[in-house]
């Protein structure tokens, strides 16, 4: 009997997935090892070396305070890169069939005058025009705030960015997590400099000098040098992403000036609350969204056939592409691999909020 095959296996876009698909990340890993390797790294020395002399000399609070803060960074570390971010699945080949008729009349090769239509739609949310446009790798008319990752090759619902550092992309399920990720470390970065500083400090007025005190403890001195170089960068990310929960902005949005009047005086943002505080609540406190990809499903027969038919029109086409099945919409009494064809892409957004 052959082995049951689950949808990860076949997934269309470029990520990596373990524990039998329920940790999904990028496939470029090198630069998240390196981000665990340096956080990890950086706290052992400052609990080794630093730790026990600040506990005896000032209180024993430090060492907590110091444990609190790491395990939230690496929990909301992990958090982020392990998840969904938000890959919006791919349109079977009924589906892309259906919207290529849609978009190019059947007698259009027969008109030498006839130029094929802009592959946009347009959407009003809140009075203010969105564009929907239509991506050529997932054969389907992204929702509002979404955009197609190159780098993991999947549309991503309320894309922010591709984050290496975290090995993931930034989206509408894990940016909140992302957001507590460069805050906290934000603030261990700050604790573990003051608390390297004081510690150095309280040596020199043992009667040893600042360049004596260095070197009883060079371990202080490594992790004074990797936080100075770091915090800064990671105290700029922090505002600069404290300012887009505010407006309710995402990166990409605020790179391309989506809502800045650059290409419109009237332009505003749609997505806002009216005020900090709404905006805030909203991306960091709002509902947490179901995965549209059903990842540990198990490939049925007709997937992979859908997916051969659909190969011709699709260059970069693999088996059991059909990738249009939620598993929030399994209802009752289905079997557990049976597919649910997605239903309409535009129906599930506005019950969700997007428009």
């Amino acid at each position: 009997m052959a082995r049951p095959v689950r949808k990860w296996e076949q997934f269309p876009g470029r990520n990596r997935f373990f524990c039998d698909g329920r940790i999904m990340m990028a496939r470029k890993m090198g630069i998240f090892y390196f981000t665990v390797t340096l956080i990890v790294g950086t706290t052992t020395l400052f609990f080794v070396f630093d730790c026990q002399f600040l506990a005896q000399r000032i209180t024993p609070v430090i060492p907590v305070v110091g444990g609190v803060l790491f395990v939230f960074v690496m929990a909301a570390l992990l958090r982020t890169s392990f998840s969904d971010p938000g890959v919006i699945p791919r349109a079977t080949a009924d589906e892309a069939a259906d919207i290529e008729r849609q978009i190019v009349p059947s007698n259009a090769s027969s008109s030498p005058t006839y130029r094929p239509p802009p592959r946009t739609r347009e959407v009003t949310v809140r009075g203010q025009p969105v564009k929907l446009k239509y991506c050529f790798t997932c054969k389907l008319f992204r929702p509002p705030r979404a955009s197609h990752c190159s780098i993991c090759d999947n549309c991503v619902d309320r894309f922010d960015h591709h984050c290496p550092w975290v090995g993931n992309c930034v989206g509408k399920r894990n940016y909140r997590y992302f957001y507590m990720f460069i805050v906290s470390l934000a603030f261990l970065c700050v604790f573990i400099f003051a608390c390297v500083m004081t510690h150095l400090i309280l040596l020199t007025k043992d009667d040893r000098q600042f360049l004596d005190a260095m070197k009883e403890s060079p371990a202080s001195v490594i992790e004074g040098v990797i936080c100075f170089f770091s915090i800064w960068s990671i105290l700029g990310l922090s505002g600069f992403h404290t300012y887009l929960v505010s407006s309710n902005q995402t990166t990409n949005e605020d790179i391309k000036g989506s809502f800045t009047g650059k290409r419109s005086e009237e332009a505003f943002n749609p997505y806002g609350q009216g005020n900090v505080v709404s905006n805030c609540l909203d991306v960091l406190c709002g509902p947490t969204y179901p995965s549209l990809i059903d990842r540990r499903g198990l490939v049925t027969v007709a997937e992979p056939a859908a997916a051969a038919r659909g190969a011709a029109d699709q260059a970069d086409a693999r088996p059991g592409r059909s990738y249009g099945a939620v598993r929030s919409g399994q209802p009752k009494g289905a079997p557990a691999n049976q597919v649910v064809p997605l239903p309409d892409r535009k129906e599930v957004y506005v019950e969700r909020g997007d428009f």
